[in-house]
């Protein structure tokens, strides 16, 4: 069987098992660890997360992956495919009908396709799945604006969403070429922990999300503009 891959689905396969296991280390996989993993491809990375881990419950889209992955994780009983986009998906319920003990302490590790990533973990922040670190894969770039510190370059509303729920760090730089296919940018794994609450005290969320946004939408504006082109009703209000 020949495996076409998807690039409209950001199919490029990390195939390297020392940075495979590097992510299971960096991720604090235990035997105690019960684990989510996003797009498991081939299975590669999961192999190694199901032989530290508790349970994994892995989210595949592609069902032409489905076989591989039967055959490929047929030795490992603590794992379970479910056939789903993550997006449409409700973790939560999802997690309390497979996991056989949801009571055990759950973190995230995935490889995560390019064009889905900001997505995915706004996502997973925002509907509160209970994971007390999340440990992504992604384009250099975007890990390099997650972890980003105020005052740098690559500081921005990406950098505040996901810091006002998490500690984030850059892990390490992974190189295109332990990819298959190989893509055309460099990877980085990002390292996210959970703040016991969030960075900063706030009456509506959704609002102040709205806010950094627009105060970053166009970077040469300056920050009264951007909010004016979000909120042109501050115009009136300041006459």
């Amino acid at each position: 069987m020949v495996f076409l891959f998807k690039k409209s689905l950001g199919q490029n396969f990390l195939i390297d098992p020392n940075i495979l296991r590097r992510i299971v280390t960096t991720a604090g996989v235990t035997e105690e660890t019960n684990v989510i993993e996003i797009g498991p491809g081939i299975g590669a990375l999961t192999e190694h997360l199901a032989r530290s881990a508790n349970e994994v419950l892995a989210f595949e889209i592609d069902d032409r992956l489905l076989p591989i992955l039967a055959e490929t994780l047929s030795p490992y009983e603590n794992v379970e495919i479910v056939h789903t986009d993550i997006l449409k998906a409700d973790v939560r319920e999802v997690m309390g009908e497979k996991f056989s003990s949801p009571e055990a302490p759950l973190k995230i590790v995935a490889n995560l396709p390019y064009y889905v990533t900001t997505p995915i973990i706004l996502q997973l922040l925002h509907e509160k799945v209970p994971a007390s670190s999340m440990t992504f894969m992604l384009q250099k770039e975007v890990a390099e604006r997650i972890s980003a510190k105020p005052g740098t370059k690559s500081y921005g509303s990406l950098s505040i969403a996901i810091q006002f729920y998490m500690v984030a760090e850059l892990a390490f730089i992974v190189p295109k070429t332990v990819f298959m296919p190989q893509p055309n940018v460099d990877s980085a794994v990002i390292h996210l922990v959970r703040r016991e609450t969030p960075a900063a005290v706030v009456h509506d969320e959704i609002f102040f999300f709205e806010v950094t946004r627009a105060a970053f939408a166009q970077r040469r504006k300056t920050l009264w503009n951007n909010l004016v082109s979000k909120f042109p009703e501050l115009k009136e209000q300041k006459k």
